[in-house]
């Protein structure tokens, strides 16, 4: 019985596949364009980091702590989505692989809080570090 609603499920899945999908046809393209176009997008994006760099260079009167700064501003932007894939990560080992498994259950839970540890130290850090450069050192 499960057999049989498996297949059927999978055929009316390639028959939707069939008509709802529709062709694109390859069409002769420069592939230099394109080369040049994502060269272009790159040497953009180098240009825009760089002035940004510069940007926090002159904000903070120095190279070191600017690049730091620069450092630290990467770091609290990627740390949000890092964080978010950990927290589910280690939810997947404490609710549901924890169930039948204590010891697991135990390493998920430990994992979560070291990860929203390290995910709220992440946030926290540039602005300490802000206060600090900007505030004491005037």
């Amino acid at each position: 019985m499960k057999k049989k609603i498996a297949i059927a499920i999978i055929v009316l899945m390639l028959f939707l596949g069939l008509f709802v999908t529709s062709f694109v046809y390859a069409t002769d393209t420069n592939t230099v364009d394109v080369k040049n176009d994502s060269t272009v997008n790159l040497v953009q994006i180098k240009e825009k980091e760089l002035e940004t760099l510069q940007d926090y260079q002159e904000s903070y009167g120095d190279n070191t702590y600017g690049l730091v700064a620069y450092i630290l501003n990467i770091i609290r932007l990627y740390s949000i989505p890092f964080g978010f894939v950990g927290i589910a990560i280690s939810g997947i080992y404490r609710y549901i692989i924890g169930i039948r498994k204590l010891d697991v259950r135990d390493k998920g839970f430990g994992a979560m809080i070291g990860i929203i540890t390290v995910m709220v130290i992440c946030q926290v850090l540039p602005l300490v570090f802000a206060i600090v450069v900007k505030g004491w050192r005037g």
